[in-house]
């Protein structure tokens, strides 16, 4: 064990990254030596970022820390930290239940760590991080909590209402970020669409984005979380002005049957989302969609499921994830909704509509073969260097490979002109 060090492992959304991000910098700023993520961890202290979203982000969170606990038993840990979603939510039942663990925090207890990990909390310091990811692309959250009351989501349980940072502040950190080397931005929240109702009394992502887009050195924006209902149709004509502004939106539609949305408590209906589909493509025609699709929501019939395969194929999003429903205990649907679609059900659906989507995707990348695009460096990988163009966010998205043979002088941050050559089911690969 390595004294005065702390290894930080962040489980679940870029949004715990961004928490772990800020509390790692506050750490060092009490001089200690902190790693995030590390193979094999070294440090006396272990801190876990946990996740309660779904059923399978919390089995990944009480696996990781049961794994610590199983070092410290073997002492090769001196003292083991949780904090975050999970233990936000269900503090008292995990204090029972792993013993093995010295402290549980909340969400947002940055400042009771530090102090009880002998530090002094820095308010001066409480925007400044230690990015974990590649130094050119940052994720900026612009806001808290969550005002929507989908009948499935625990996250306003875990995180309350929604808090917008201030405009000022956001622009303050994008360039203090871009003074260190940072690029690119992937703009995140619970939900985008709603930002700056509590501080200004509207909506005022347009506004933000643009403000950010002007930020000299600020090459891309891309924008991640939206939500359907109540739209804030100016954002696409910010998008028009600003080429620096990514043509993606991420915007999460969960379902198309009104069944379905209207038991979801989604505040929209089919007629209202393909009309809104249809009006992003025709203001922004080369704009890339990614959209999250739920299967085995209570009631879901047969017929509800077809709705949603014909969707899919009219709407052709150019990026879609899709999850099962599992139900979440306290949330709207598990206390009055029985969770009747069968899990043999549920996965083939889940199946079908992947496949589906596989097709989609191939379809949408073969397209681009024969263009030339612009791509951003992330790393080399074995034969390859590795990118993305603006249609594709980190970690979630489709990559460009490139033959380090073709091009042996890229690096990480660089900005190519890339001919696409040919592509696979979501990748693309090409030369400079």
């Amino acid at each position: 064990m390595k004294p005065r060090t702390i290894d930080i492992i962040t489980l679940g959304c870029s949004k715990n990254l961004v928490d772990s991000e800020k509390l790692i910098r506050q750490l060092e700023l009490c001089g200690y030596e902190v790693t995030h993520d590390a193979e094999e961890p070294k440090g006396e202290t272990a801190i876990v970022n946990t996740c309660g979203f779904i059923g399978d982000a919390k089995e990944e969170s009480i696996n990781m820390i049961l794994e610590l606990a199983r070092r410290k038993q073997e002492g090769k840990l001196r003292r083991l930290i949780v904090m975050g979603c999970l233990s936000q939510r269900y503090f008292d039942e995990l204090k029972l239940e792993l013993p093995e663990v010295d402290r549980f925090y909340g969400k947002f207890d940055w400042e009771q760590i530090v102090k009880d990990l002998g530090g002094t909390y820095r308010e001066d310091a409480r925007n400044d991080r230690r990015l974990t990811t590649p130094s050119h692309y940052a994720y900026l959250k612009i806001s808290e909590g969550c005002n929507r009351q989908c009948a499935y989501c625990a996250i306003p349980i875990i995180t309350g209402k929604q808090k917008s940072h201030s405009i000022e502040e956001i622009v303050t950190e994008v360039e203090a970020l871009v003074a260190k080397g940072v690029k690119e931005f992937q703009v995140i929240a619970q939900e985008l669409t709603g930002y700056g109702t509590d501080l200004y009394g509207r909506q005022m992502l347009a506004p933000l984005v643009e403000r950010i887009a002007e930020v000299p050195g600020v090459e891309w924006v891309r924008l991640h979380y939206a939500y359907p209902a109540n739209f804030p149709k100016e954002l696409l004509q910010v998008m028009k002005r600003h080429a620096n502004v990514c043509k993606y939106l991420d915007v999460a539609l969960q379902h198309i049957s009104d069944g379905q949305l209207s038991a979801m408590h989604r505040h929209i209906t089919k007629q209202e989302t393909y009309d809104f589909i249809e009006e992003i493509r025709r203001e922004i025609p080369d704009i890339h969609l990614r959209t999250t699709l739920m299967v085995g929501f209570p009631g879901e019939s047969d017929d509800d499921f077809r709705e949603l395969l014909d969707f899919v194929k009219w709407a052709r999003f150019e990026r879609m994830g899709a999850f099962a429903y599992s139900e979440e205990e306290g949330t709207y649907a598990a206390e009055h909704y029985e969770d009747d679609v069968p899990e043999e059900v549920k996965q083939a659906r889940l199946s079908k509509l992947m496949r589906l989507q596989q097709q989609i995707s191939a379809e949408v990348q073969e397209s681009k073969v024969g263009q030339t695009m612009k791509v951003i460096i992330d790393r080399q990988e074995g034969d390859y260097f590795i990118g993305r163009t603006e249609y594709d966010s980190p970690e979630v998205d489709p990559e460009v490979l490139i033959r380090r043979t073709d091009a042996p002088d890229l690096c990480p941050g660089m900005f190519v002109s890339v001919v696409i050559d040919s592509a696979d089911d979501f990748d693309l690969y090409g030369h400079i």
